[in-house]
């Protein structure tokens, strides 16, 4: 039992969890998922969304059970460790922690390419040691500023899908169903477009800071989701209809090319603001999350134990939010974005497999065990479908982690794992 002086504050309500997991979900990766994804599913981009989605529902589903019951910080590191045994929580938290680091660098990075292309490095560095300090001022302080960015971003959204179909050069025969590249090119778009609904996680993750939670993220998790959900779908058609797959397969900033393409060149600047905004937005709540499950871990020794300390005025995990700041800089300053989001997205996968394998353990019942399963299914289809090069990191990562867990054990004696 955590000592109460350790505890975080709950203060978070529907609404604030709801916005947190917006920011996450509605972020960079509307603005830079759609190309590579309408590259790999061609025809089938729309396809590709909808069973990312499906695979998002089933993870959203299984997390919002889990947290409702297991109401800590850390997520899956704790839903794993409970339902499976301490090492497929470790594994989670491995995978997460590693995972969205990268991606938090990733976003970082989006920010230095829309504010300043030159210095991106610059940029990314300097957002993150901006973003860490507001995070340890509170995490009230933090969803006030999650929820003018997502009000924001939404706004420039908005415009895109009212300019791209308002405009003459709009043409429905564009949103073509067909499957041009292969299940092979669809699985691979729905991998990557899973990238950006992510963030639904970063809800259950701040557990400890939610009022009520055995209320309050059942709700918020979907409500999240599906608002996510139906902005993406409403921009990806918006889009095609302008660009077509091949054109936006092609597109190197997708949104900005498709407000041009549909005859509002003026647009453009405020979608770019948009997007370094919307990344900005990402990588706040990523930082959330990724110190909240360092925190989990180390309250468990799988990482320094000082990590695991709580600010006696501002109620955070101060030196995890540090720790990670200055981690998450470092990458940013040294690593490609592309390399980022690689391991990235295979390391999610990975987490959302041991939640919903988390999930399955909690009814007997068959029909109570349908989403987890396809939840476990689809991770592992997508996870698999990504870049080779993605997968073969990814693995190595994970591989990585469960050395230096058997080690650890090792070195303290051998003593029992799991429960």
């Amino acid at each position: 039992m955590t000592p109460a002086s350790s505890e975080l504050r709950r203060t978070l309500g529907v609404g604030d969890a709801v916005v947190v997991g917006l920011g996450s979900m509605v972020g960079a990766g509307i603005f830079a998922a759609l190309a590579p994804a309408a590259h790999a599913a061609g025809s089938g981009l729309l396809i590709g969304l909808a069973l990312a989605a499906v695979v998002a529902y089933c993870n959203a589903t299984s997390s919002a059970r889990l947290a409702a019951l297991y109401p800590a910080s850390g997520g899956t590191y704790v839903y794993g460790r409970e339902r499976l045994g301490e090492f497929w929580g470790y594994l989670a938290g491995w995978s997460f922690v590693v995972g969205k680091t990268a991606s938090c660098a990733a976003m970082a990075l989006t920010v230095g390419a829309y504010v300043w292309p030159e210095q991106a490095h610059v940029v990314a560095v300097a957002a993150v040691v901006a973003l860490t300090a507001v995070n340890y001022g509170g995490i009230q302080k933090s969803a006030w500023l999650t929820r003018v960015i997502v009000a924001v971003v939404l706004a420039v959204l908005a415009s895109v899908v009212v300019v791209c179909l308002g405009s003459g050069r709009s043409d429905a025969g564009r949103l073509d169903l067909g499957v041009s590249e292969g299940v092979g090119g669809v699985l691979q778009a729905a991998g990557l477009l899973f990238f950006a609904f992510a963030g639904y996680a970063r809800i259950a993750t701040l557990g400890e800071e939610v009022q009520d939670p055995a209320r309050t993220i059942p709700r918020a998790i979907p409500l999240a989701l599906g608002i996510a959900l139906a902005v993406y779908a409403c921009v990806a058609v918006a889009v095609l209809s302008v660009l077509g797959s091949g054109g936006l397969g092609q597109a190197t900033a997708p949104l900005a090319d498709a407000v041009r393409a549909a005859g509002v060149p003026g647009l453009a600047p405020v979608v770019r603001v948009g997007a370094a905004v919307a990344a900005l937005g990402s990588l706040l709540a990523l930082i959330l999350g990724v110190s909240r499950t360092t925190l989990a871990m180390a309250r468990d020794r799988h990482l320094p134990g000082a990590l695991a300390a709580v600010h006696p005025r501002f109620q955070v995990p101060h030196r995890a939010e540090l720790a990670v700041g200055a981690v998450v800089a470092v990458l940013a300053a040294i690593v490609d974005v592309r390399d980022a989001i690689g391991f990235s997205s295979f390391g999610v996968l990975a987490y959302y497999a041991v939640a919903n394998a988390s999930a399955w353990t909690l009814r007997p019942a068959t029909s109570a065990r349908i989403v987890p399963t396809v939840g476990l299914a689809g991770c592992a289809a997508l996870a698999f479908a990504l870049p080779a090069a993605s997968v073969v990191a990814g693995a190595g990562v994970l591989v990585v982690g469960v050395v230096a867990y058997w080690v650890r054990r090792w070195a303290a004696g051998g003593r029992a794992v799991g429960r």
